[in-house]
């Protein structure tokens, strides 16, 4: 009998020590608890794909969606199913229900977190409001509520859209894809510093650095434009030629682009810069080996200079999606030749997961600034292909 007793004190003991540190730590005074804080320290983030399901097919997709064809990203109502809407609390007996999209959205107002119930509940210091409880050591992550936060901000839809899509697939491809020796602006225009195309320089506005391939060995030295105002100017420059030069090639031949984008140590061409959404568009209308081709295409008649880009933009072995996702197979829009299956960028340069490329892909075919000859064709070959996109493994094609 002592012994329990003993035993029974001890417990009581460690008990009250328990709950003592615990009312000193988070005590209640009112309906606030003193030293909790449950705030948000982020903002608005629209590079942040924030959905409310965890799980959204893109649009196309293929008849059985393959694996680039599903985006999987913690949603809202995965996050809500597990700090609120369990079994045992607004999942089952304990009203109100936050399980459905309808239900949630009872305590949301689009567009506004802030006048959200559903914010107040997850954020509050009160007691008696915050969800989950206070007392069930449950706290939602800062994460969880960025991806809360920002898919209210966004509109709390119910399914995803192209402004979902658009911010965080250009991050996506802006941090995968346009590192210091891959697909850089710095890169590309101090590969013309290099060569003597860039007037006035000093040893001020450039740097260089040494790329070893890990597989390879092989070894390329990397000359960059370092002084940015120069960098914007003859990169834009660069770019307007392009463009004015497709507009209308007859009536804009002026503009015909002469600087290939190249690497410093060899004529043969490589990556065009996808620093911003604006270089990642011109990608895509203006494939990278039409503008800048490894060998002469155009010789003019009177000056006899020579140019190395091709005069019809739609003529391309090659296409911005085609190197994202190794599970369709490109046809060229002219002629309607199939390029070989590819994805290296995602794989290779930008390490994309499934999920992401999905994501990517789901921003090109909803994106209006692209047109849908570089989404559907039709092809102006003949006969003419039923697209420019085809599943390699079921061979369907990708159709309006």
């Amino acid at each position: 009998m002592k012994k329990i007793s003993i035993l029974k004190a001890t417990t009581l003991f460690f008990g009250v020590m328990l709950v003592s540190a615990s009312i000193m730590q988070c005590k209640k005074e009112g309906d606030v608890v003193q030293g909790l804080n449950r705030s948000y320290t982020g903002g608005a983030d629209s590079t942040v794909f924030a959905a409310f399901y965890s799980e959204n097919t893109v649009n196309p997709s293929d008849l059985t969606p393959d694996v680039n064809d599903i985006m999987k990203f913690r949603g809202v109502q995965t996050i809500i199913h597990e700090y609120c809407a369990t079994s045992n609390c607004h999942g089952g007996a304990i009203a109100p229900k936050f399980d459905t999209y309808a239900q949630i959205m009872n305590f949301v107002s689009a567009g506004n977190p802030e006048a959200s119930k559903l914010w107040e509940f997850i954020t509050t210091n009160n007691f008696d409001k915050a969800m989950p409880p206070v007392n069930s050591n449950h706290e939602l992550n800062t994460t969880d509520k960025g991806i809360i936060y920002n898919w209210i901000k966004n509109g709390a839809k119910e399914k995803p859209t192209l402004a979902d899509f658009r911010p965080a697939a250009v991050r996506l491809i802006t941090d995968g894809c346009a590192s210091a020796n891959c697909h850089s602006q710095a890169t590309a225009t101090g590969g013309w510093a290099r060569k003597g195309l860039i007037a006035g320089l000093t040893s001020a506005d450039t740097s260089q650095f040494t790329y070893i391939n890990p597989i390879t060995s092989a070894v390329t030295v990397y000359c960059q434009l370092t002084n940015k105002t120069l960098l914007n100017q003859v990169w834009t420059a660069y770019k307007d030629s392009v463009k004015k030069f497709y507009a209308d090639t007859l009536a804009n031949a002026s503009f015909r682009p002469w600087k290939t984008v190249s690497t410093p140590v060899s004529a043969s061409s490589t990556r065009g810069p996808l620093n911003n959404y604006d270089d990642i568009l011109m990608d895509v209308l203006y494939p990278k080996n039409v503008r800048t081709n490894s060998s002469v295409q155009y010789t003019d008649p009177v000056t006899l200079k020579q140019y190395y880009v091709k005069g019809d933009y739609l003529n391309s072995s090659d296409n911005f999606i085609r190197r994202m996702d190794s599970t369709l197979i490109y046809h060229n829009v002219r002629t309607g030749v199939a390029a070989s299956k590819s994805g290296n960028m995602a794989y290779d340069d930008g390490g994309a997961k499934p999920s992401e490329v999905a994501l990517i892909k789901a921003w090109y075919f909803a994106d209006p600034n692209i047109p849908d000859i570089w989404k559907y064709g039709p092809t102006l070959s003949t006969p003419a292909q039923p697209g420019i996109f085809k599943y390699n493994k079921s061979g369907n094609f990708i159709k309006r």
